[in-house]
């Protein structure tokens, strides 16, 4: 079945995370994504574990869907090699250091001017801070995330997954089909006064800055109330009953019951009504005031059973609740299951291995299972000769230099 985004061609030479997921979306979408890597170990994630046989999962899962060549850009002849295959492109994902790529003269304004040039960094392509190394960790910190996490009396907590990586790669994946769409758009002759149509674009997207985003009223509430938001835990100062409760069996439950609806029907799972008549829980903002003492009375109902049996009755009832999942969960439920969540892609190296799929879907065409992560430098001849135009003694020529 065709993909909204075939027909359009995505070079990766970004490493780590976040110029390649953005790539990676953009592939999951129909886009050929041809990645370029250093011809002496590739992708830095090839290189971090866990491991099977020597073969990382981590590149399992961020190096699928796409074709991988090597080129060495930091030599005239490797940077004339990338111009070339760059002309054939629409996209290019890049996540080095700002100036890098103009260092290599690889940069937006010596490349062709329709292309959509996507730029992740740590800290921008400009500003006092632009030049300074970054990491995920370090979007999460000034991003204001990494203050929000964790309990009030505990030092911060980082996420659990490398959040401002994949949620930039999230968000330049967007602003490249903006751009793309007002590119061709313009092409097509559509209306508009917009200069920009039918040209390409450069996307400046800072690891801190997606995670700035999604900062909820944070921002606001600092300048008209001088409010400085800080960590709560699982709780909401300002709902309650909400908390990740413990349960018999060694697990965790979240029930969310702060407004009045929910309220009355956990009293009802619970089989605790006179709650309902305890003035101390009569409305929302009074069950704030008193959540130390409802999160309590929940958590000594939730400790007295199993995780499934407290969701059996949460949902009985109608009140929202969710079991913390581990991977063990993930893969057994049959929701998930029903859903085709998890799909098993044929790596490679490893053979037949499930994998989250490719997320959103678009209703009725079914979600596509990406190709495996590609061995270093597996698509060499395809595209340096087939597509690009190299001749294979060239080619070889190349590889004996060890710019390929």
């Amino acid at each position: 079945m065709a993909r909204p985004l075939e027909g359009l061609r995505v070079i990766d030479v970004g490493t780590r995370i976040g110029a390649p997921f953005c790539a990676g979306l953009l592939g999951e979408w129909g886009a050929e994504v041809v990645k370029v890597e250093q011809p002496r170990g590739g992708d830095f994630m090839r290189t971090i574990g866990p491991f099977v046989d020597g073969f990382s999962l981590f590149w399992a899962v961020e190096g699928r869907g796409r074709k991988s060549v090597t080129c060495d850009l930091r030599v005239p002849e490797g940077q004339g090699l990338f111009r070339r295959l760059a002309s054939t492109a629409d996209v290019v994902c890049e996540n080095f250091r700002p100036g890098t790529m103009e260092d290599w003269g690889l940069g937006p304004d010596v490349l062709d001017p329709g292309l959509v040039f996507v730029r992740i960094s740590a800290f921008g392509q400009d500003g006092p801070y632009a030049t300074r190394p970054g990491l995920d960790r370090l979007g999460v910190a000034y991003g204001g995330l990494l203050h929000l996490t964790g309990e009030p009396d505990r030092p911060p907590v980082r996420p659990g997954v490398t959040v401002a990586d994949y949620l930039t790669g999230v968000f330049a994946a967007e602003a490249a089909l903006a751009a793309l769409y007002r590119r061709d758009a313009g092409r097509a002759g559509a209306r508009g006064g917009d200069p920009h149509r039918g040209q390409g674009a450069v996307i400046d997207a800072s690891l801190y800055g997606s995670v700035l985003r999604i900062l909820e009223w944070t921002i606001p509430a600092y300048d008209r109330l001088g409010t400085v938001r800080s960590r709560e835990g699982n709780r909401l100062s300002n709902s309650a009953p909400l908390d990740n409760y413990p349960t018999a069996d060694g697990n965790y439950v979240c029930v969310v019951a702060g407004g009045d609806a929910n309220f009355a029907r956990l009293c009802r799972a619970m089989g605790r009504l006179d709650l309902l008549e305890d003035p101390r829980f009569a409305t929302l903002a009074d069950r704030a005031r008193n959540g130390d003492t409802i999160n309590a009375l929940v958590a000594q109902w939730t400790s007295g059973m199993a995780a499934a049996e407290v969701e059996r009755a949460c949902i009985a009832h109608d009140v929202p609740v969710a079991t913390a999942y581990t991977a063990r969960d993930i893969a057994l439920d049959p929701h998930f299951v029903a859903r085709h969540d998890v799909v098993s892609v044929d790596d490679p190296v490893l053979g037949p291995l499930r994998q989250q799929a490719p997320y959103p879907r678009l209703v009725g065409e079914g979600s596509p299972v990406p190709s495996g992560a590609p061995e270093l430098g597996a698509d060499n001849r395809e595209v340096w000769c087939d597509l690009v135009g190299l001749a294979q003694s060239e080619l070889d020529d190349l590889q004996a230099k060890g710019i390929v």
